[in-house]
């Protein structure tokens, strides 16, 4: 994928805030800290187009991102981060919850989750939730240039276990360090930009 252009648009907290313009969405969803920010710098070649955030919970709102004049990157608050009131928690509760079922120009979810370790019970949750809903999820396990090599087989048997993956459901390994897994990423995207 060759990136053109890529801008940021809006901080939306609600339906009358998002693009009407019916462009395809990706969201990026997966826990405080997991990187979300970093693989959406690489992934659109930008060093600081998203700030990434030393502390978590930072995301607050959906923020959306205009790659190529083709379509959207949608970050979504990051989740299973503690220091968050119980009110902020349930306000993103329910904005996410009315996004994801209701939003027409939703064409697939990046989960991401950080290859080091086990999926959280957030992770597994938010697995379900998009399952439920029937969304295209294409799951991208971040930081895999902090595992080594010889370990990294071990890592995807335990997320693909997990998160119950099943053999048509991508398990992507990616490291904004580095680069891998970018092109993949792309490609994995590809069929859901249009």
């Amino acid at each position: 994928m060759k990136i053109t252009q890529a801008d940021y648009v809006i901080s939306a907290v609600g339906p009358a805030q998002y693009p009407t313009d019916g462009l395809p969405e990706i969201a990026l969803a997966g826990r405080s800290n997991v990187g979300k920010s970093s693989f959406i710098n690489k992934m659109l070649n930008r060093r600081n187009l998203v700030r990434t955030s030393e502390k978590p919970g930072k995301t607050q709102k959906l923020n959306y991102f205009i790659v190529n004049q083709a379509f959207y990157f949608v970050d979504v608050p990051g989740y299973g981060y503690a220091k968050v009131s119980k009110t902020d928690k349930e306000a993103w509760g329910r904005m996410l919850e009315a996004y994801f079922a209701e939003r027409d120009s939703l064409s697939a979810v990046v989960q991401l989750v950080d290859l080091r370790h086990p999926p959280s019970k957030e992770d597994i949750q938010m697995h379900d939730y998009l399952a439920y809903f029937g969304h295209p999820v294409i799951t991208v396990a971040t930081k895999s240039d902090k595992v080594p090599k010889s370990k990294h087989q071990k890592h995807k048997q335990m997320i693909i276990h997990d998160l119950g993956l099943s053999k048509d459901e991508p398990l992507l390994l990616f490291s904004s360090l580095n680069g891998t897994g970018k092109e993949e990423a792309w490609r994995a995207l590809e069929p859901y930009l249009h």
